[in-house]
Formats: structure tokens, C-alpha cells, sequence
């Protein structure tokens, strides 16, 4: 218990955290147990990132908005409920929600086992471009090693 995450490897391009199993995030020491943020670890610059386990009969502390930044909720295993400006959203496995800044949300695992989430905030607005439009391909393809 207690541990800080860390990078675990970077290069001029990328840096890359290795946070483990979602069912142990409350090993690391934050403000609130289970809930990891990797924007200070990795660098990022354009959206904070958090990774989430919510233990059974857990919910908010509070129900929030945000000034500027859009939300997205990834249920990635479990089940919960999600509430956005008084309407409820049951949450499964593969259950992604939008909040824009404006939305009064809040969440709570009201089932037996635990809820893990991703949650990705960025500037609402903020995207210029996307795959689609951003996207370069490299010439040369892609060479692994032992391949």
C-alpha cells in the first residue's frame, strides 16, 4: 500500500506508466483510494486521464460539474449507476458516457462486486483533428524485432 506511480520507460515521443491489475489501484497513494490520475506521471497535455476502481456499496463524494472540460466514462467491468442531471444510467461493461462541462454527475456501485472505469477529461471544443484527419502514414512499414 502506498506505492506512487511512476514512468516506467520513455522516449523523445511517448512515456509510459505501468499502474497493474485494475482490481489493485488502491494500492497506490492518492486522495481517493482506487482512483489513479495520469496526467503528472505520463505528461499529458491535452486531457487528464484517471483509472478507476469503485468497490461495492461505493459511491461520489459529491456530485460535480466542471468549468471547461467535457467527461468520458469507459465501464470497462461491473455494474453501477451513473446520474447526470437527475436522469440514471445503469452502467455494464462497455457502457461509455459524455458529460459536458455544464452536467451535474455523480456515480455509485450498487452492486456486489467491483466497477472499473477510465476516465478521459479534456477541453470541450478542443478537437481540431482527429484519426481520420490527423492521422500520417509512415512509409517504410512497421519492422518488430524477432519477427
Amino acid at each position: 500500500m502506498g506505492e506512487v506511480l511512476g514512468v516506467a520507460m520513455e522516449g523523445k515521443n511517448y512515456s509510459v506508466v505501468h499502474a497493474g491489475e485494475f482490481s489493485a489501484l488502491d494500492q497506490f497513494e492518492t486522495k481517493s483510494p482506487g482512483k489513479v490520475f495520469l496526467k503528472r506521471p505520463l505528461g499529458l497535455t491535452g486531457m487528464e486521464v484517471s483509472l478507476n476502481k469503485i468497490g461495492p456499496g461505493q459511491s461520489a463524494p459529491f456530485a460535480h460539474q466542471h468549468k471547461n472540460n467535457e467527461e468520458l466514462y469507459i465501464c470497462i467491468k461491473g455494474s453501477g449507476q451513473f446520474q447526470v442531471d437527475g436522469d440514471v444510467i445503469d452502467l455494464r461493461e462497455g457502457t461509455v458516457v459524455r458529460v459536458a462541462p455544464g452536467g451535474t454527475r455523480a456515480w455509485r456501485n450498487n452492486s456486489e462486486e467491483d466497477l472499473y472505469m477510465i476516465v478521459i477529461q479534456a477541453p470541450q471544443g478542443s478537437l481540431q483533428t482527429w484519426s481520420g484527419s490527423d492521422g500520417i502514414i509512415v512509409e517504410g512499414g512497421v519492422s518488430w524485432p524477432g519477427a
